[in-house]
């Protein structure tokens, strides 16, 4: 039985019999060879049927063994009636979760970003996720080809049968649009909890893709609304009448995400310099007063109270004639353990340690809590 309709299979024709009837008022309809394909195995097949004006009934046969079989590859499948929760859910295969996120008007401008879909993996990594997909999703068409393509539509692509990609090649509306928006939002979201090491069930929370974006150098497209959500900032009470007095100004919670995010100091490396090449090079001092700026707000070195001077290390093969050594080799002083080390650098070594020792320590500690970082 399927569909409320016996098939019965004979090696010359296929018979469709409404259950309802008896066998002596059995409707017969000799169906073309080419609606069912031999197939070895079983063969998945949707009858419809329509009534038109003259009362004649007409069966039409489709196959569904293509959209199906892919799910049968993957090993057990469960069978079971439709629950209540789900009475709403669109035709076709039941997502593993529904991603709240994905249906946030705020979150449009967020996953419609260049940047963030290029992070992702491009619109080639969209296009080779919905292959995956036997279904086209043009839903105004009364028949589909049962082969498939990607066609690309901003934002993002669609997955559709060969004849609707013929029809709408070419053709820029709001629908497909629509459709093509909710394609790259759902792999956005597929690539984040893939990327995180959640399974397929797990549903997003804000927090969690405010961290991935963090990760990936993206916080500054995080929009306000969502940035103070994030962030968890009590909303601010404005009252109808105000005194100037009482306004209290604040930095934005987009700029607070992006100053806790951002990293001091990022480190690249080429290998074929053109220096590299040469038999004397000539020194470079590398320079870069914002790690020198963040250095001097550390605590000092030596006597941990607040520094005041980031110092360059002295001897050791360090710097030249009239020379500083690079802006990398620092560390955090006060002015009192600051101008005790350049009145007597021997007495300073060893009374709190080589500057190397002192050096290395805070390099391992700026490596540890990510100030130095990786380009």
């Amino acid at each position: 039985m399927i569909d409320s309709y016996q098939v019965d299979f004979r090696p010359d024709k296929y018979i469709i019999t409404n259950r309802n009837t008896t066998s002596s008022e059995k409707r017969a309809a000799l169906l073309d060879e080419t609606s069912l394909p031999n197939i070895d195995g079983f063969t998945i097949i949707n009858v419809e049927w329509r009534q038109n004006g003259g009362g004649c009934i007409q069966f039409f046969v489709k196959n569904t063994f293509h959209i199906l079989m892919h799910l049968f590859m993957r090993g057990r499948v469960l069978l079971e009636p439709e629950p209540e929760e789900m009475a709403s859910f669109s035709t076709g295969a039941v997502p593993a979760a529904i991603q709240p996120l994905a249906d946030d008007p705020v979150m449009r401008q967020v996953f419609g970003n260049e940047r963030v879909i290029q992070r992702a993996g491009g619109l080639p990594s969209l296009e080779q996720w919905l292959s995956n997909r036997f279904e086209c999703q043009w839903p105004h068409s009364t028949w589909h080809d049962k082969n498939f393509t990607t066609m690309r539509h901003p934002p993002g692509s669609i997955r559709l049968c060969w004849h609707c990609d013929h029809t709408l090649s070419g053709q820029h509306t709001e629908q497909l649009a629509g459709i093509a928006a909710g394609n790259l939002v759902s792999w956005i979201l597929e690539v984040i909890r893939r990327d995180s090491g959640f399974p397929e069930s797990h549903i997003l929370t804000l927090p969690e893709l405010c961290w991935w974006l963090v990760r990936n150098d993206l916080a500054d497209v995080l929009p306000e609304s969502v940035a103070h959500k994030g962030l968890r900032l009590p909303d601010e009470k404005i009252r109808s009448v105000m005194r100037e007095s009482d306004i209290v100004p604040s930095a934005s919670a987009a700029s607070l995400v992006q100053e806790k995010a951002k990293k001091i100091l990022t480190l690249s490396v080429d290998p074929e310099s053109p220096e590299s090449f040469m038999l004397r090079p000539k020194r470079r001092r590398w320079v870069n007063e914002t790690y020198t700026r963040w250095v001097k707000t550390q605590p000092c070195e030596c006597c941990r109270r607040p520094a005041d001077d980031p110092h360059h290390i002295v001897g050791h093969g360090m710097g030249g004639t009239a020379t500083k050594a690079h802006d990398l080799f620092v560390i955090p002083l006060c002015r009192e353990c600051h101008d005790e080390l350049h009145a007597d650098v021997p007495a300073f070594e060893q009374k709190h340690g080589t500057q190397l020792d002192l050096l290395l320590r805070f390099m391992d500690r700026a490596l540890a809590i990510g100030v130095i970082a990786k380009a």
